[in-house]
């Protein structure tokens, strides 16, 4: 009787893309998502006084410090508390999610030498607990849309739409992001800075007409908050269905951003395990 040893040969040819790889293994692990997402929101709110209620109240202060400070500037807007609120709960979603997944990635690394899990874990749980928050704070919308007499109209059955492309658009963000910030440290609090850059850059106080004509395009076409911002606020403040233009434009930054942010980060996994 003879033994017959298998020889088994590695041929890094033949490996999975590391984008799908990454994205097989996040379906395998979909409950630690779950896990984690339902850790951050009980952890966020389980010593407030207020509880879950502060996802509600956080919005409406702001709205309501803006409005008193910029509703004369820019002429009694009618409905422009709404108009506010809208613009800023999409950026607060964008802002938190994107930061979170970064602080989350960086500061949460030490689990991925402990257990396996597709690092792409502590994005997407970052999406899913802003979603959350993003639906929770759809309530004071409602209630400020009725104060200031801004009609609820059909159109907002079609809100799905916009919330889906952002969440989109952020983890893509959040995935860029989170790869250089591995690499470098700093780029966190830089993004920070960047933020607020960017928030101001983008038409959540002012309306795009009162900018002047050299600098719309910066601020109106080359800006991609600009575009998702106003797929949001369509079925909120101007009460319609965005265009099939509209739908296509946000949805093709949402997607080309996700998939860019995607393949960058699972190109550099390997040498994030390490950084870590």
């Amino acid at each position: 009787m003879t033994n017959s040893k298998q020889v088994v040969t590695y041929d890094s040819a033949d490996r999975t893309p590391a984008a799908l790889e990454e994205l097989r293994s996040l379906f395998r692990y979909q409950h630690l998502v779950i896990q984690m997402v339902r850790r951050d929101i009980l952890t966020r709110y389980k010593r407030s006084v207020l509880g879950i209620a502060w996802t509600m109240l956080n919005p409406l202060g702001t709205m309501l410090v803006l409005t008193i400070v910029f509703q004369y500037a820019f002429g009694r807007q009618e409905g422009y508390a709404a108009y506010v609120l809208s613009g800023l709960v999409a950026w607060t979603f964008f802002a938190q999610t994107t930061h979170a997944a970064t602080v989350n990635l960086v500061w949460g690394g030490g689990l991925l030498k402990r257990i396996y899990a597709p690092r792409t874990v502590f994005a997407l749980s970052a999406i899913g607990t802003g979603l959350i928050n993003l639906t929770l704070s759809l309530v004071p919308v409602l209630i400020v849309m009725l104060a200031t007499r801004v009609p609820i109209r059909p159109a907002l059955l079609f809100f799905p739409i916009p919330m889906i492309f952002l969440a989109m658009f952020s983890l893509g963000m959040g995935l860029l992001i989170s790869t250089i910030a591995v690499f470098f440290a700093d780029v966190i609090e830089m993004y920070q800075i960047f933020l607020t850059a960017w928030m101001y850059l983008s038409p959540i106080i002012y309306f795009p007409d009162y900018l002047p004509e050299e600098f719309r395009i910066w601020i109106v076409r080359l800006n991609p908050m600009f575009h998702l911002i106003q797929l949001f606020r369509a079925p909120i403040y101007d009460g319609r269905v965005p265009e099939i233009s509209e739908f296509l434009l946000s949805g093709g930054i949402a997607v080309g951003t996700l998939v860019i942010g995607w393949i960058f980060f699972t190109k550099k996994a390997d040498e994030i395990a390490y950084r870590l």
